[in-house]
């Protein structure tokens, strides 16, 4: 069979709010997971090694002693982690040291490097589409729970713009039922993602944001985001509240996409859409993004017992 093409691919993920009728689930599902399978599978560490905060590679990482431990997984940006001729994500790395000083267990993952990709800020590459991000962040939560010294009732996933749209994606009843990866992650924190339809070069477009996400979620924004404007996430996070959906979101008023990227601090350049823009570093944002997360996961943790 030959593989199906993009515009048959995202054709088939029109899905702000899937239509009724367990008829159109089943084969919406079936194709959405084949929209994802054409990309293979990430291979998942099984032990636990030392972290690099200055070059983080994919890996799982555990605070000392025996748990069980909290758990996240963490998405990063559309460059991944920088292993394939890019510069390292120092922002990443400098998180996943955050998160295992806070006392999580880290399962840090990258949908491009790990797949010889070095970028999908501009176009996917080798078939790793948001869906595949998505599907790859169900499957790092399903293999947390395979690990002892988890908790497996506190796993979290917590992604950074590309890897934050994944995790949106990731929380959609509708995506859960297709992927068949079990019972998902139990909170998420989404960082500065887009929530506008994306629109292919095949004409084709697809949603980030749906009304059936079916986990409690934080999605955080920038006022001065021109990347990933804040204003059209939180019309489509307004809906999904309006339906349902357990999420809260907060916008920080003059950051910028990237505001936690001290490495990236005045870098310019032309986005996807042929706009320019600037990234800001705000250590101040960045502080308050810390405390707004765990606090988040705290609240949702305190909230199971």
């Amino acid at each position: 069979m030959s593989p199906m093409s993009p515009r048959l691919l995202l054709l088939l993920l029109l899905l702000a709010y899937p239509a009724a009728g367990q008829d159109r689930v089943d084969w919406l599902s079936a194709r959405i997971l084949a929209a994802a399978a054409q990309a293979d599978d990430l291979t998942f560490p099984t032990e636990p090694t030392a972290l690099s905060v200055t070059s983080p590679r994919m890996g799982l990482y555990k605070p000392a002693g025996p748990g069980p431990f909290p758990a996240i997984v963490l998405a990063p940006h559309c460059s991944g982690l920088g292993v394939n001729g890019g510069s390292p994500n120092l922002s990443i790395g400098r998180w996943a040291k955050e998160m295992l000083d806070h006392g999580y267990i880290v399962l840090l993952i990258d949908s491009q490097g790990a797949r010889g990709v070095d970028s999908t800020c501009f176009e996917p590459k080798g078939a790793v589409y948001h869906v595949r991000g998505a599907l790859d962040v169900l499957q790092a939560t399903q293999h947390l729970r395979t690990i002892d010294y988890v908790d497996k009732k506190r796993i979290a996933a917590v992604g950074f713009s590309w890897g934050a749209m994944a995790d949106l994606i990731a929380a959609s009843k509708l995506y859960q039922t297709a992927f068949k990866t079990g019972s998902g992650f139990a909170a998420f924190v989404s960082i500065y993602p887009a929530c506008f339809t994306f629109v292919t070069p095949h004409g084709s477009p697809y949603e980030i944001v749906l009304r059936d996400i079916n986990r409690p979620g934080l999605i955080l924004l920038g006022g001065e985001d021109l990347e990933a404007p804040a204003s059209q996430c939180v019309s489509k996070l307004q809906a999904a509240e309006w339906s349902g959906a357990p999420v809260e979101w907060y916008v920080f008023p003059h950051a910028t996409h990237c505001w936690d990227c001290a490495h990236l601090d005045g870098y310019s350049k032309v986005d996807f859409r042929g706009n320019r823009i600037t990234y800001r570093f705000d250590g101040d944002v960045t502080a308050d993004t810390k405390r707004r997360m765990f606090a988040f996961l705290d609240m949702v943790w305190a909230g199971q017992k």
